[in-house]
């Protein structure tokens, strides 16, 4: 009832404000600069490619505590399953392994157990996100199947010396803490960034699902959400000798604890260990500005992100060591055992040229090479891939009103040859709409984790998960039609898109006989489960968005009708079953009413209602997620430029799904939360000058 009544009155508000508002538009969005569709700067607007783009002033309005909050609440394309392991990211039907998630045009390295550690991502740096959904591989490569997610961080041009703090804190000891100093001095600046991030967790429940368990548990130690700490110190250096050229280094170093608490059911709730990641990152590159057009850049990074067992009693483990399997190997408390140290070495070289007849032409090269140690869960203890691809790019306009853009990759991997990846866009400019076509393909190899991995996990008894050596690349074609239509203060985009993916890699219950025969003996597992390419799968669907924007009032919302198939062969019963892709659902949706004002010349006021909602998300086993409906209210203060206050309430209605554990959940929020944050930002010296703006606001806007 309470849901249904904050439903009304959110419409209500979208109704008056339509009609009472007389302010004149602002068309700060629409003259935004976005890169992440063709790697080119375009007005929003002019974008040939569909670009989604949550902005600075959304940003700042919205006030999250993680990307997964800021990107869940703002867009209804995402959707979170939050673990241990990872956010458990999905983007119109498929996940993490098939979405690329970059900050600043650069790939984020932070896998572990096929979800990324999202937490790698400080929230208060950002400046904006840009969006692209469907098959990117042309342009980015492989992991683009689903789309591609970019996190611009926030450039500072102050000259001379900057600092700011932002110290956030809310309900179940959340804690969140950025720092940052900037130095800009004629042709050296630096910015040393740092953050920290603790949450108490939470349990929203005591009950281990019965199907799970021996027994019918209900005083289970286990929580919906661990306690945890993760930090990162971050420096990047530049130095820019002339206007044409601009050099960096940047460097960063990571951690993060999470504290399982032991309880006293055998292979329930009883944990023996915490867990610890151990990330670092280096970068060298720079860009040569040749004239006004063109430019050439270079990139060379290098990325670590270790997955630790920190012992907090004494335990005895098996698995291979240096290639040798052993039983029963002793870990005391205290002693750290490595599961899993991924480390990546990209380098990137890209050149963008004007030619005659307005073409914009980009061409470029990129080498991938991946190492993966794992003593524990690696027969041979490490394994390894590369590859390298050359790929073009030509935006042209001799049609005008018809913009064009072809691109085409050449991909080889060591293991599995080469592919040509193609993409081909079109847009359509008529006075105010916009209409948009886009055709793709996706190329994908399995990574070394899919093909050589394997562990176990307890939950009454022992379930075994396997790599499979004889997996093939995943490849997709993407179809997707989009038209934007702007009139006066409102602007409504309508997508729809279809995207087939074939060879699918997921992981699948297989018979238990079919597991190797060591590893039955071994551990004699209650079930065993395989990385195996499925045989094919589609996801399907329409978003929908709408935003009217006016000098102080805001008011939007998008919806997300998705459906997906997959056709996977049950070799036990030798028959070939539909299923649906995990974590699939068909309906979301999120909204949102903002009002600002400027009180005086020292004093602003922003408020914002926001409210989201998913239905039921499906699941092959354990269970499905419930749906829900989310309500929250924020409020920020601007105190001169100087001082910035942020409250507000989140899940205002205090929905808690309290589905036992080990079956899926919808949400894992703790119900009602507050939080309150204070920023201080304080400038010694002046804005940078026409020279150095001009070079930073390029930099910002091709770092990809």
């Amino acid at each position: 009832m309470k849901c249904r009544q904050g439903l009304a009155l959110c419409l209500w508000l979208l109704t008056v404000g339509t009609w009472a508002q007389t302010d004149v538009w602002r068309t700060d969005s629409l003259q935004e600069v976005v890169v992440t569709g063709t790697g080119t700067q375009h007005l929003l607007k002019d974008a040939p490619v569909q670009t989604e783009v949550i902005s600075h002033r959304q940003l700042q309005q919205y006030a999250g505590r993680s990307i997964e909050d800021i990107l869940s609440g703002l867009t209804a394309s995402f959707a979170f399953n939050e673990s241990d392991m990872g956010s458990g990211l999905q983007m119109n039907g498929l996940g993490n392994s098939y979405i690329l998630i970059l900050i600043d045009g650069r790939r984020l390295h932070g896998d572990n157990g096929g979800d990324n550690d999202l937490s790698l991502i400080d929230p208060h740096n950002i400046e904006k996100i840009e969006i692209v959904k469907g098959a990117s591989s042309a342009l980015y490569g492989s992991d683009a199947i689903a789309g591609v997610i970019n996190i611009i961080t926030k450039k500072h041009k102050e000259k001379g010396f900057m600092f700011e703090n932002t110290s956030r804190v809310g309900s179940y000891g959340d804690i969140r803490q950025h720092n940052g100093i900037a130095l800009n001095y004629g042709k050296l600046s630096s910015y040393t960034n740092f953050q920290l991030q603790h949450s108490d967790g939470w349990q929203n429940t005591s009950e281990e699902a019965p199907s799970q368990t021996e027994y019918h548990i209900t005083d289970s130690r286990n929580k919906t959400v661990n306690r945890h700490t993760n930090w990162q110190l971050a420096e990047r250096l530049t130095y820019q000798p002339t206007e044409q050229l601009e050099l960096y280094a940047s460097g960063s170093i990571y951690w993060k604890r999470i504290y399982r608490p032991c309880g006293h059911h055998p292979g329930v709730d009883i944990k023996t260990y915490d867990l610890q990641y151990d990330n670092a990152s280096a970068s060298v590159g720079g860009k040569w500005k040749l004239n006004e057009t063109d430019v050439i850049t270079l990139d060379a990074d290098w990325k670590r992100h270790a997955y630790n067992y920190v012992f907090t009693d004494t335990t005895l483990t098996d698995g291979y060591v240096n290639g040798r399997f052993t039983n029963y190997y002793p870990w005391f408390p205290g002693d750290k055992e490595l599961q899993s140290d991924q480390q990546l070495t990209n380098i990137s070289l890209k050149g963008i040229f004007s030619l005659p007849y307005q073409q914009q032409l980009s061409a470029g090269f990129d080498y991938r090479y991946d190492w993966l140690k794992a003593p524990m869960r690696v027969v041979a203890g490490k394994a390894t891939d590369n590859t390298e691809s050359v790929y073009l790019q030509d935006e042209f306009s001799l049609l005008d009103p018809l913009f064009l853009t072809a691109g085409l990759r050449l991909t080889r991997n060591e293991g599995f040859g080469t592919r040509l990846t193609p993409k081909l866009s079109a847009m359509l400019k008529a006075g105010n709409l916009r209409l948009r076509a886009t055709w793709s393909q996706g190329y994908k190899t399995p990574t070394p984790k899919e093909l050589h991995y394997q562990y176990v996990k307890n939950m009454n008894g022992v379930y075994l998960y396997l790599g499979n050596t004889d997996l093939k690349p995943q490849t997709s074609n993407y179809f997707g039609l989009s038209g934007e239509y702007t009139i006066g203060r409102l602007t409504m985009t309508l997508s729809a898109y279809y995207n087939k993916v074939q060879d699918m890699i997921t992981l699948v219950t297989i018979p238990t006989n079919e597991a190797p025969g060591d590893l039955i003996i071994q551990y004699d597992p209650k079930r065993v489960r395989q990385y195996q390419n499925m045989e094919d799968a589609k996801t399907y669907g329409v978003d929908f968005t709408v935003r009217y924007e006016a000098r102080h009032f805001t008011l939007g919302g998008s919806y997300s009708y998705l459906d997906t198939q997959a056709n996977q062969y049950d070799s036990e019963k030798e028959v070939m079953n539909c299923v649906t892709i995990d974590g699939m659902a068909h309906h979301k949706a999120n909204w949102y009413a903002t009002w600002n004002h400027d009180f005086s010349k020292h004093y602003h006021l922003g408020i914002g209602i926001y409210g989201r909602m998913s239905s039921k998300r499906y699941y092959q086993i354990d269970g499905d997620g419930k749906g829900y409906q989310l309500w929250r209210i924020s409020t920020t203060h601007q105190i001169g430029k100087v001082l910035r206050i942020e409250a507000g309430v989140d899940n205002i209605f205090d929905y808690i799904d309290r589905t036992p554990h080990g079956l899926h959940l919808g949400t894992t929020t703790p119900g009602r939360t507050i939080y309150a944050s204070l920023s201080v930002k304080l400038n010694k010296g002046k804005k940078l000058s026409n020279k150095y703006k001009s070079n930073f606001n390029s930099k910002e806007n091709e770092e990809n």
